[in-house]
């Protein structure tokens, strides 16, 4: 594996490729905009698995990084996009004092600009809402007899308090989680195949891409794809596709399948390969009702 300079790797020019980081034996994507082009240029989709800062983790509001799968990992490398790297033998060492103590002054740094921020924000509240605290106080002062004091206060003043008696508690803060790493770092080139180029469901996958489709993992409807006719965030998928070995399939299997994507208003579609070669052939079932 060759080493390759973090900076390197990001700089857009001539020789630009975006980099896709190896985690759990496939590609993820931590970069916005990589993700974009992605799916807007090249129709590949992937899984939101990151978690928002301020929110738990929801399936329905992931965020960064993206999960591709391994078909589409290995696609994107094959046909130049992208290039797979490794950054466990950097991001996993131990560090130097030097390089910790500019992550802990770093950390500090955040923690002090989160503080900022929520000062500015009780002190705008504090603004919106001065006349009433300021009736409120006026009124106690009243009550105490101190007529004088409630006759000197002035909404500066009010403010001013709330300044001067504001405090940051560290356990309040929120933990940042930044997609792109924030700090210089090399990564390794990953040259070995993240799946198997000569198996049949690699080929599928790629044959029905090559073809200006959106294909994605097809395990919620018990298939090996589906396909979309657009982002899947516009359209519902229009075919579930099963991977066959061979042409021959067993009654209740077919079955099945063919009823599992009535189920789900789709259209069926074995693929398995031709017996004279290595050609994916494609095979669409309908399902009929002879009562009609």
């Amino acid at each position: 594996m060759l080493s390759l300079s973090f900076l390197f790797l990001k700089k857009r020019g001539k020789y630009y490729k975006m980099y896709l980081t190896l985690l759990n034996g496939t590609g993820y994507v931590f970069d916005l905009d990589d993700y974009m082009e992605l799916r807007m240029k090249y129709r590949i989709v992937g899984a939101l698995v990151g978690t928002a800062n301020s929110k738990g983790w929801s399936s329905s509001e992931a965020a960064l990084p993206v999960e591709l799968t391994k078909c589409e990992t290995q696609l994107l490398i094959d046909e130049g996009l992208a290039i797979l790297v490794s950054k466990a033998a950097c991001l996993m060492k131990s560090p130097t004092p030097e390089i910790l103590q500019e992550y802990q002054e770093d950390f500090a740094a955040r923690l002090m600009a989160q503080a900022d921020a929520l000062k500015a924000e009780k002190l705008r509240e504090t603004e919106r809402h001065v006349d009433k605290i300021l009736s409120g106080k006026r009124n106690k002062l009243l009550k105490q007899g101190k007529s004088d004091e409630a006759a000197a206060l002035m909404p500066q003043s009010v403010i001013q308090e709330v300044a001067n008696n504001f405090e940051f508690d560290h356990q309040n803060a929120l933990v940042e989680l930044p997609c792109p790493h924030l700090d210089k770092h090399t990564a390794q080139l990953w040259t070995t195949p993240i799946c198997d180029r000569d198996s049949l469901k690699y080929r599928v996958f790629r044959d029905l891409w090559s073809r200006g489709k959106f294909v994605t993992c097809g395990d919620a409807f018990g298939a090996d794809f589906l396909i979309y006719p657009g982002d899947p965030l516009l359209y519902h998928a229009s075919h579930i596709v099963i991977i066959q070995s061979s042409p021959a399939i067993r009654p209740l299997e077919l079955i099945s399948k063919v009823r599992l994507s009535v189920i789900a208003n789709k259209n069926c579609v074995f693929a398995y390969e031709a017996a004279e070669g290595k050609t994916v052939v494609y095979q669409t079932v309908a399902w009929c009702n002879p009562s009609k």
